[in-house]
């Protein structure tokens, strides 16, 4: 039973772990102090993440994994 649980555990993790690293993929991510760093990384465009922004506390930012993904492709 034990070994079913951890399982389950493990699957659910996974699931959370990819669910991340897909809002991490776009270019622009609505940051502040709720949000955190880098933020909310779901927005292709500027005007998408201003939109969002639009009478709150945050503020748009390039994703600093699209700003350094060039730098590191070459690295392999």
């Amino acid at each position: 039973m034990k070994h079913r649980l951890l399982a389950v555990a493990l699957v659910i993790a996974g699931g959370f772990a990819s669910s991340n690293a897909a809002f991490a993929q776009d270019r622009y991510c609505l940051q502040g102090r709720i949000w955190g760093y880098p933020g909310n990384c779901q927005f292709a465009s500027y005007a998408q993440c201003m939109a969002t922004a639009s009478g709150t506390n945050a503020y748009c930012g390039i994703n600093p994994r699209y700003a350094h993904a060039r730098r590191y492709r070459g690295y392999r």
